[in-house]
């Protein structure tokens, strides 16, 4: 199969990498995913050919806080593997205290045929993880 087009990895600034590795650790864990890398200024987790980097941003640059309505990325999202895992996913954000988007529209929040969950990470980055149609 071609790789052409596919996602090799994504790399994110954090401003409090154990804070992140451990949230993100959790969640990419759920999803299938495996720890690739460790340094002490990173990590990475890894499904398939495709892995997701988490970096500290330097003190330098912590001042003006990530916002997904400025320039630059809005969200992550993520295939579960069923509805029922979305809503395990759900019930275990939730009781981890994660940040949950929309509440009131869950699952529907995407529209009627759209089946998800929408939370924040600790930097505030939208995170979705949606059912397989």
């Amino acid at each position: 199969m071609a790789k052409t087009g596919v996602v090799h990895h994504i790399e994110l600034y954090v401003s409090d990498l154990e804070r992140s590795s451990v949230f993100w650790g959790w969640l990419l864990s759920e999803l299938g995913y495996e720890r690739y890398q460790k340094w002490e200024e990173g990590t990475s987790w890894k499904l398939g050919d495709t892995y997701l980097v988490f970096v500290q941003a330097e003190e330098r640059f912590l001042d003006i806080p990530y916002h997904r309505c400025r320039v630059g990325l809005n969200h992550l999202a993520f295939y579960a593997s069923c509805r029922d895992h979305v809503d395990e996913l759900a019930e275990k954000l939730a009781r981890k205290g994660a940040a949950l988007l929309y509440p009131e529209q869950h699952p529907y929040a995407g529209g009627k045929n759209h089946y998800a969950v929408y939370f924040e990470d600790p930097d505030k980055i939208k995170v979705e993880i949606v059912a397989p149609e």
